[in-house]
């Protein structure tokens, strides 16, 4: 049976709907909305698709850019918008395939439009003669755009079309996309001022986030560079052979030391629940006793500074207990490798442990099992084995519960554990999920919330 995901069928033909001026396609979805079609009918091609990424964000410009133009057989369709936001948003697209990972048509939109927004700049003397050039990271921030091309022999890097390899697209896209913006920028001036001065106040905030995130690095981290005291460490030297657990609280930080494997297995126990750092400033994250032990633990340092060839763990395992809290407290250390170890992350060093739920026991027999669906499982077998079993179950609530010995062997050895790998398929949409759900907004929270109730499946309460 082929398990489709609705959602990334919708996606997929809304691409196709605003990419196809003119095309009209109705979605009916029997399972949640009966007989309720979501109809998609967009004349304005991507400039429509740029106006629907927007339409949640509070925009600088009013007037979206939009151009298409064909130039040696080659058609180049692309509109953008910048809103008030941090984020960079660009989709690029060759014959109606989202390129993923962008290509060259994707590198000669960055090019032209860095190159334009600085010589504007200039122009308008917006940009002093002492200051730098704009960066392509800054005048990116905050940029929505779609970039869509249509050419005769697309060469795609990959099976999955990620990437357009065609070299020569680079020049086309440049060329047709310069002179476009250019124009775009002399006919309105007043929106081209705003443009300019949101990417003057993010270079600004950037070196003056950089200075600043400097110096508390300097003052709280580097100054402190011994190993934290609650730091069990292996006695492997080795980053590939080794792996540190960060564990939820004392109790459960004792069984892991004693259940461990001294030679390659390193404990940090963790006090309670970490700072949420979406909700905290860099110079908070830094202060805090717990953050900093790990920071300095795995060597890496944060953020621009993060350095990945001095991790001193290649496998870097979050062991918390299998209840509310200790999801809580998995969530609160996700988001912040999310935003300050993202390579970590990206790299494949972080795993999750996957502690039992239930020790089920039979007459002599011991087994330990992983979930609800397991555990009716091997009730059943051993129903049919004897129905005169005497079982008795007992559900895990904290990693305290097992003894050195039963840790080791449902949690912790390498030839019986079950380690999940945090990975990250779409980073942009997990950034507006940590973003909603431990930022600061309280209502899309909520909203988010009351929108998937109905799909929660593992629900402890």
């Amino acid at each position: 049976m082929v398990d489709f995901s609705f959602r990334k069928i919708l996606n997929h033909l809304r691409q196709q709907a605003y990419l196809t001026r003119g095309v009209k396609i109705t979605v009916i979805d029997q399972r949640q909305q009966p007989g309720k079609p979501y109809t998609f009918y967009f004349d304005g091609g991507i400039k429509s698709y740029v106006h629907y990424l927007n339409s949640k964000q509070a925009t600088i410009q009013p007037t979206i850019f939009y151009t298409i133009k064909e130039l040696k057989d080659v058609q180049v369709e692309i509109a953008f918008q910048y809103n008030i936001s941090s984020q960079e948003n660009i989709l690029s697209f060759a014959n109606n395939i989202f390129t993923i990972n962008g290509g060259s048509h994707l590198v000669g939109f960055r090019t032209a439009l860095t190159k334009a927004l600085n010589s504007y700049a200039r122009q308008k003397n917006y940009l002093k003669e002492k200051d730098d050039n704009f960066s392509g990271d800054d005048v990116r921030e905050g940029l929505t755009a779609v970039i869509s091309v249509k050419l005769k022999d697309p060469q795609f890097e990959g099976q999955t079309k990620a990437k357009l390899g065609n070299t020569e697209i680079r020049g086309i896209v440049e060329s047709i996309f310069s002179d476009e913006l250019q124009a775009f920028l002399e006919e309105h001036p007043r929106e081209a001022q705003q443009i300019c001065q949101k990417i003057i106040i993010t270079t600004k905030a950037r070196q003056a986030a950089k200075l600043a995130r400097e110096t508390v690095i300097r003052k709280s981290i580097l100054r402190e560079m011994t190993l934290p005291g609650k730091l069990t460490d292996c006695s492997s030297n080795s980053p590939e052979e080794s792996e540190i657990y960060i564990v939820e609280g004392d109790s459960a930080g004792g069984s892991a030391k004693q259940g461990r494997d001294q030679y390659f297995q390193a404990i940090l126990p963790l006090r309670g629940k970490i700072l949420n750092v979406e909700k905290q400033t860099f110079h908070k994250v830094l202060a805090n006793e717990e953050i900093k032990s790990l920071i300095i633990a795995l060597g890496t340092n944060v953020t621009e500074h993060f350095n990945i060839d001095k991790l001193r763990y290649h496998r870097v395992i979050i062991m918390t207990d299998a209840d509310i809290d200790g999801a809580h407290i998995r969530t609160l250390l996700l988001t912040f490798f999310f935003r300050y170890m993202y390579q970590l992350v990206e790299k494949g060093h972080l795993f999750i442990a996957q502690p039992p739920l239930y020790q089920i026991q039979s007459n002599r027999q011991v087994e330990y099992v992983y979930s609800d669906i397991e555990k009716e499982k091997v009730l059943k077998q051993l129903h049919a084995k004897n129905t005169n079993n005497k079982i008795s179950i007992q559900r895990y609530k904290g990693l305290g519960e097992m003894n050195p010995e039963q840790l080791w062997e449902t949690t912790m050895d390498p030839q019986r554990r079950v380690l999940k790998k945090v990975k990250i398929k779409d980073a942009k949409k997990a950034d507006e999920l940590f973003t909603t759900l431990m930022g600061k907004d309280g209502e899309a929270r909520k909203k988010f919330i009351q929108t998937h109730a109905q799909f929660v499946k593992n629900l402890d309460v």
